[in-house]
């Protein structure tokens, strides 16, 4: 990138870090961001640049068109991020943390969503060789904002929901705490994995607990059940696909001398491909059904899709490679070999136009490790800040 970006990067990072640390301090949950959303909108006010409020509930989407002089009729760039934060108590005894009691940014969104206010500003003061689309999405953790922005025509240009010019590529970004702070990285295709979740109620017959004779253990059934799942990896799976399943909660009971008439229990699935997930939910069903069955129990079980597959696309992908080279250099840009079994919800976006989701470091210089996403204690590192304004600004006017 040219100086003046460089200049202007270097001029705005005190007030951004501010920024990030106000957000830090003021998490919101899912489709509730709303004092977020205001802060996103008289920030993209302040720094002249239009935008469309009240997308998907608590989304913004702003817009710059194309500088003078350029070359009419290309599409836009966009560039996202998300503004949601997690119900988790906040342990990083900051001067900054968290004022809602029980809920923190322990993902980064506060350092995601700065980061693309900063390209905002640069941006609306630099030359721009085609139009630039800024989503800010509520609702990543979970709740699948992305889909339902893309629903909302933030994509789709003016004629369709959106503003400007339909958008051609998009780029988003994540903060990454194993990675060190200056460098990037990602890679072609599959970065992060689809993730559907299930629901399994196992119904017995209730007795007291001197006399199972009388009943039909559902607690017994369900242990066997959730051991059993675990074959779908070892033995319905090839050794070299990707593939977990994780019971994360099981209820059941009232008393120690009760079996209770019925257990449930939640989990997920993550895989990297369409037919290792039709293979795991068939499994999945068979055995939690048949394993019941044959132990006296009857069960339920409820399979809900989440997100799809993180897939990049092999254009966009390529030219994040050749900007971030140019921009960092290369020794600090990284291809990722192995995909990671977390989801994002980045990935509607590449359901309808090419899309590049890429890996920002955070680990602090010199450090061999740091708290990471989703922990009590995790914070997101100020000094990544300019790193990523110089990416999204680099990749917007690439």
């Amino acid at each position: 990138m040219d100086a003046p970006i460089d200049a202007r990067i270097a001029a705005e990072l005190p007030s951004l870090v501010a920024l990030r640390r106000d957000l830090h301090a003021h998490p919101e949950l899912s489709y509730q961001e709303e004092r977020t959303s205001r802060v996103v909108q008289s920030e993209l006010a302040a720094a002249g640049v239009e935008f469309r409020a009240g997308i998907a509930g608590t989304g913004v989407l702003g817009y710059l068109p194309a500088s003078e002089g350029a070359v009419r009729g290309l599409g836009a760039v966009a560039l996202r991020a998300d503004m949601d934060a997690l119900p988790i108590v906040e342990q990083t005894g900051r001067p900054y943390a968290s004022v809602n009691p029980g809920v923190m940014h322990a993902c980064g969104h506060d350092g995601h969503t700065t980061i693309l206010l900063g390209a905002a500003r640069v941006l609306a003061r630099s030359h721009r060789p085609r139009p630039v689309a800024f989503v800010f999405q509520p609702a990543e953790e979970g709740g699948g904002g992305a889909d339902r922005m893309c629903r909302e025509g933030v994509l789709a240009g003016e004629a369709k929901g959106g503003l400007g010019a339909p958008v051609e590529r998009i780029f988003g970004l994540h903060g990454w705490p194993t990675f060190a702070v200056g460098k990037v990285a990602s890679k072609v295709g599959p970065l992060l994995a689809a993730t559907d979740d299930f629901i399994v109620t196992v119904r017995g017959t209730q007795s007291h607990g001197a006399y199972p004779q009388y009943g039909t253990d559902a607690i017994v059934a369900a242990a066997h059940v959730i051991t059993a799942l675990q074959t779908i990896v070892s033995r319905n799976t090839g050794p070299l696909d990707s593939l977990v399943i994780t019971v994360g909660a099981i209820n059941a009971g009232t008393a120690n001398n009760i079996i209770p008439e019925a257990v449930r229990f939640i989990g997920t699935v993550r895989t990297l491909r369409a037919e290792t997930k039709a293979v795991a939910r068939r499994r999945l069903f068979e055995i939690v059904e048949g394993v019941s069955a044959s132990m006296g129990c009857a069960a339920e079980v409820q399979w809900h899709d989440g997100y799809p597959v993180t897939h990049n696309d092999p254009g966009a992908t390529g030219a994040f490679f050749e900007t971030a080279r140019a921009t960092l250099g290369a020794a600090n840009v990284e291809t990722i070999e192995q995909a990671t079994m977390g989801g994002e919800d980045f990935s509607f976006y590449g359901h309808h136009v090419p899309a590049c989701f890429y890996l920002l470091g955070l680990l602090p210089a010199g450090a061999t490790s740091a708290p990471t996403l989703h922990q009590p204690d995790f914070d997101f590192n100020d000094d990544a800040i300019p790193v990523g304004v110089r990416m999204m600004c680099a990749l917007a006017t690439r």
